[in-house]
């Protein structure tokens, strides 16, 4: 259900911001700075929007406190200015498209095994199977088609979308979400070789997911043979990431799309792993790195360390490296075309002699 907002003084009601321009301007909607129309909210933040300022159709526009128009320049429009304005949109977007209240309840055709133990307040949507002594926190909504495991926990407020499989002795903190597809708690890669084939290995670790963790869809987190494969609070993950057995994540870290993370590499506090990194099994990534897209990572990355490429060198040298790639068959024509006159240059000499 959408919030009705009738001009800029009822956003001032959500947020503190200082105003340039008319307050009671109308505002129907918020919209992306390219979309906008005249009584819509966006917002700009990073540079090449607000050089663009001016491009825009917004009739409001949320900007950083230290912006300042260009001299004699003129911006036909409603400026607001704060501290984040990415993130004061998105605080306006909640009160414009609150989320729909959680109605407990439980659908008949749900699937319950024993001593289950419910929370207050939970939802469980059709189809869902649920195992043998598994505990809900209150207000837990598990959607459509879901698995959970014998013995998992789901704490306070998690939110566990469509087709999701949690396996067995899966722990889940608070508020967390889970998107549609993923699979927490798969059997790692984990084989013996014996007369030349590939005996499996029985898998008796779980996954631990700390609070206030999303995980995107379509993510693999495999437990081990043994111990833990941990998340700790805050970590984000979007989707198509992989996470192999006894991988230890820190807190607050982020780890986008298609990132392939091997068996108990462990990653540090408030890392960055930008999209398609690999990293290889058994490695420490300090806090607060970050990882490039495509990456290659082989050896351990120190705390704060920028890297990229593959194998992975310090980002400065990648960027180097990089530019200097596509020049590389110009650059073995001119070697060879050296080689040939270095050679001729020997011959006379030889002759001369």
């Amino acid at each position: 259900m959408k919030f009705c907002i009738n001009d800029i003084e009822d956003i001032l009601k959500i947020i503190s911001d200082r105003v340039t321009g008319d307050p009671n301007l109308e505002i129907r909607g918020l919209s992306s700075f390219d979309d906008a129309g005249p009584h819509d909210l966006t917002f700009a933040c990073d540079p090449g929007y607000l050089s663009r300022i001016n491009e825009t159709r917004a009739g409001a526009i949320l900007v950083p406190d230290s912006f300042a128009q260009e001299p004699g320049g003129s911006i036909n429009c409603v400026l607001l200015k704060t501290e984040n304005p990415k993130l004061s949109f998105f605080r306006i977007l909640e009160v414009f498209y609150p989320e729909k209240p959680l109605v407990p309840h439980i659908h008949p055709s749900a699937v319950f095994g024993c001593d289950f133990t419910p929370g207050k307040g939970i939802r469980v949507d059709a189809n869902v199977v649920i195992g043998d002594n598994v505990v809900f926190g209150d207000h837990v909504h598990v959607m459509a088609n879901g698995v959970i495991g014998d013995g998992c926990i789901l704490g306070d407020h998690t939110v566990i979308k469509p087709n999701v499989t949690l396996m067995s002795g899966s722990i889940l903190g608070r508020h967390v979400i889970i998107h549609p597809g993923s699979v927490i708690g798969s059997d790692g890669f984990g084989f013996a070789q014996n007369a030349g084939t590939h005996e499996k290995l029985v898998h008796t670790g779980h996954v631990e997911i700390g609070n206030h963790v999303e995980i995107g869809a379509c993510n693999t987190i495999d437990r081990g043979t043994l111990g833990v494969t941990c998340l700790g609070n805050g970590v984000k993950t979007d989707n198509l990431v992989h996470i192999a057995h006894n991988v230890k994540i820190g807190e607050n870290t982020l780890v986008v799309a298609q990132v392939g993370i091997a068996g108990s590499t462990c990653i540090g506090k408030n890392v960055i792993i930008a999209g398609k990194a690999g990293i290889s099994g058994h490695l420490t990534i300090g806090d607060s790195a970050i990882i490039g897209p495509y990456a290659g990572v082989s050896k351990d990355v120190p705390a704060k360390q920028i890297v990229s490429g593959i194998p992975h060198m310090p980002h400065k040298i990648w960027l180097k490296v990089s530019n200097i790639i596509p020049r590389l068959p110009e650059m073995r024509k001119k070697l060879f075309s050296f080689e040939r006159r270095l050679t001729d240059l020997e011959s006379k000499s030889e002759k001369m002699e």
